[in-house]
């Protein structure tokens, strides 16, 4: 008997049916060790020794495997083809080798990127050593991990408050979530109007937009106010006296190509735009479906391994998508050479694939039936890119009008139409922050040539105001985090969830805002360790890890070139930093009270603005009182009070805006301002409800019954409608928690079963 080691039961159980009865394949349930949980785990006075130990909930696991060995000629380890995959094969052939239980056996390293019959029989022929390479690059980012967290984390309790924690990558993640915040609180908002004419050529109807007037070239602030604005369009209308002639006609024909297939950051922007799925939801269900799933006939895997950074598809792979292309589609939409992308990623793994099925001849339709929702739709996702990004090139037939309204004063209409849509019949990529229809929606001119006169119907003045940017969303945040090199293509989804969980950023209609502790913990790390959280310096960092992956470079000088001046800043911090440089920000402003300086400062309940003279002087004041005062109350449009009947009026309270009786206090009726976000999974306790997405007052989110207060069954997890398969609860959680990575979790305390998921190359 062959023994073969995977992370989870998923993947075994489909990888079993591969192997036939001489193999035995068993999970080791994600990592069997991890450092020790205290100071010293790391020791830089000696070569960073790292002194790990074995994580509790995984020992039981490690005895089965140790069983299962002693009856066993070969052990084989077929963990993920990645560094964090080598790190579990290694730490679980430390363990066995220091517990003696190897012998002298062969251990063989198998890898593949699909979890298919052809692919696992061949790693399974072609076995390699364990990649030392591989090991000391994720050990490497393990120790640096640590020694950045459990050396700023302290500094934060002293300096800010009790129970703070900083992390190497997610420091700078939250750098950019404040640095757009402070762009849009400074953001000075600018007026401009636009002339617009509505036109008609033999009755049919277009729009075209001033660009010349008087000889001048029409900008975004060349008209600023309406008194401006209505003399233009005076002017333009006695110059036109009801018709416009067409000076000039532009035509010409562009290409679209398709995006390349899916990587993991792509794949967690599109699910995001397209589906609405967060980064570790996205990536849970991409394991599902990479590990296996039964179609009919057994467990299959559906997609190739979703950690990846790689645009490359196999030969055999393309081969396919194009016979499918031509025969689903025709020659018209097959080009006549494959399709060949190259990747953007600093140090990508060429070795590896980018994000497809493990057959495009297995179309959605033929698997939905075995599919859960979720499953559906991304296989869907992945299966329509992967097809689109092999066919034709989309042609698009784009016209320009010049039209002159009098001497010197020019309008432009545009259209466009898709004359041969290629893949753009099957699938278009999404787009972060988009307004209005896509570029290349259908946009038809009538048939003009130089010379017509057209009618001349109306001429609009539009007032316009500009935006600040827009706050960050899942799929934006993971676009900028692989621009800036930060992070790799395992750790976008926790990066995200760790943020959030140390409450240091919240999710509001899908987008970022720092929280008070986010905002001065940000600002203590860039005011005090602003190299550490420096972009450049976090990607040049991951660039020396992937060296160290490559073999280019050793990973014991990489750690002493960061630890001695790292650790020199947090001594010089701790002994000269005081507690009040960090947690005030004094302000242009005196205390009406005592006269003296005052200051933002940050309280139990967020920050607040205060005296720097406490506690000889105690004036506080709300940060937004000044705005809050100045402000009507907002008036709850077409609904009263359904306690009394007064007006419901928008309201300000300690945690922020909500709605309540205007008649307070005499009626203390209240209500969240916003509806809460509903996930359609049934309560497991009344089944009547279904569970709702809330915030706690502290801005915390979790989970409870939409018929509360009938049902208070609540939960803090993100909940998913799967049974518990230990003991049958109709609802299981996806828990992240800083130590033990995603895992699929029963609520119920009693029963205790808990499901490793996305491991993550990084740990908190």
């Amino acid at each position: 008997m062959n023994l073969v080691i995977v992370e989870s039961p998923a993947k075994a159980k489909t990888i079993q049916k591969y192997l036939g009865p001489d193999f035995e394949v068993i999970a080791s349930y994600g990592h069997v060790r991890d450092l020790i949980p205290k100071e010293g785990a790391v020791d830089p006075e000696h070569g960073f020794a790292m002194k790990y130990q074995i994580i509790d909930r995984n020992e039981k696991h490690v005895q089965a495997i140790a069983k299962k060995l002693k009856n066993a000629e070969t052990l084989y380890l077929a963990t993920d083809p990645d560094r964090e995959g080598e790190a579990i094969s290694w730490h679980l052939y430390e363990l066995l080798k220091g517990r003696k239980q190897l012998g002298e056996r062969p251990v063989h390293r198998v890898v593949f990127n699909e979890i298919t019959k052809r692919a696992v029989q061949e790693a399974i022929a072609n076995p390699r050593q364990i990649s030392d390479d591989l090991v000391n690059a994720q050990q490497a980012r393990r120790a640096l991990d640590y020694l950045v967290g459990f050396n700023l984390s302290p500094l934060l309790w002293k300096k800010i408050r009790r129970g703070l924690s900083a992390g190497r990558v997610q420091s700078p993640a939250l750098r950019l979530i404040c640095e757009r915040e402070t762009e849009i609180e400074a953001f000075v908002q600018r007026e401009y109007w636009t002339i617009e004419a509505d036109a008609a050529k033999t009755g049919k109807p277009f729009v075209a937009k001033l660009t010349l007037f008087g000889g001048d070239k029409i900008e975004q602030f060349s008209i600023t106010d309406e008194s401006r604005a209505a003399s233009v369009k005076q002017a333009l209308e006695l110059a036109a006296r009801g018709q416009l002639k067409v000076e000039e006609v532009e035509r010409k024909q562009r290409k679209r190509h398709p995006a390349p297939p899916f990587i993991t950051s792509t794949l967690q922007q599109e699910a995001a735009r397209k589906l609405g799925f967060t980064a570790l939801r996205t990536m849970r269900v991409a394991q599902q479906l990479y590990e296996g799933v039964d179609v009919g006939g057994g467990a299959v895997g559906l997609i190739t391994y979703m950690r990846t950074d790689s645009v490359n598809l196999a030969q055999e792979a393309i081969a396919e998508i194009r016979a499918y292309i031509a025969e689903r589609f025709g020659a018209d939409d097959l080009p006549d050479q494959p399709r060949l992308y190259k990747t953007k990623a600093k140090n990508a793994q060429e070795a590896h694939e980018a994000i497809r099925p493990t057959s495009i001849l297995r179309e959605p339709s033929q698997v939905k039936a075995h599919l859960s929702p979720e499953q559906f739709r991304l296989y869907e996702l992945i299966w329509k890119r992967t097809l689109a990004c092999q066919m034709a090139h989309a042609l698009i037939n784009q016209v320009a009008i010049d039209l002159a309204a009098g001497e010197g004063n020019l309008l432009r209409a545009t259209g466009s139409v898709v004359a041969e849509p290629g893949f753009m019949r099957l699938y278009l990529e999404g787009r972060d922050d988009a307004k209005g229809a896509d570029d290349d929606e259908e946009r038809m001119l009538p048939e003009m040539q130089v010379g017509d006169l057209v009618d001349l119907l109306a001429i609009r003045a539009e007032q316009h105001f500009t935006e600040p940017p827009p706050r960050y969303s899942e799929a934006s945040l993971v676009k900028e985090l692989e621009e800036f090199g930060i992070g790799r293509p395992s750790t976008y989804a926790s990066i995200i969830s760790t943020l959030q969980d140390r409450e240091y950023v919240v999710l509001d209609k899908k987008r970022f805002l720092p929280t008070d502790v986010g905002r001065v913990v940000n600002k203590f790390l860039t005011d005090y360790f602003a190299s550490y959280v420096d972009y450049d310096f976090t990607a040049r960092l991951e660039d020396q890890l992937d060296a160290v992956s490559r073999g280019e470079e050793d990973w014991v000088p990489l750690l002493e070139g960061f630890w001695k001046p790292f650790k020199d800043l947090v001594d010089h911090t701790q002994e000269h930093v005081k507690r009040s440089d960090v947690t005030q920000e004094k302000i242009d402003e005196t205390c009406p009270k005592c006269g003296g300086q005052l200051s933002i400062r940050l309280g139990r309940n967020g920050r607040f603005i205060g005296c720097t003279n406490y506690p000889d002087c105690d004036y506080t004041r709300d940060l937004n009182a000044d705005k809050a005062e100045a402000e009507a109350p907002e008036i709850v449009e077409g609904r009263d009070c359904p306690l009394c009947g007064s007006q419901l009026e928008i309201k300000r309270g300690r945690y922020g805006k909500f709605i309540g009786c205007s008649a307070y206090p005499k009626c203390k009726h209240i209500e969240p301002l916003e509806k809460p976000e509903d996930t359609g999974v049934t309560c497991p306790k009344c089944q009547k409800g279904t569970l709702q997405k809330k915030k706690s007052r502290r801005g915390k989110l979790f989970y409870s019954c939409s018929t509360y207060p009938k049902c208070d069954y609540a939960v803090w997890d993100e909940p998913i409608a799967e049974p518990c398969p230990r003991c049958g609860w109709a609802v299981m959680t996806i828990k992240v928690t800083k130590t033990k990575g995603a895992a699929k979790v029963c609520p119920q305390k009693e029963c205790g079963y808990r499901e490793p998921l996305d491991q993550g190359e990084e740990q908190a």
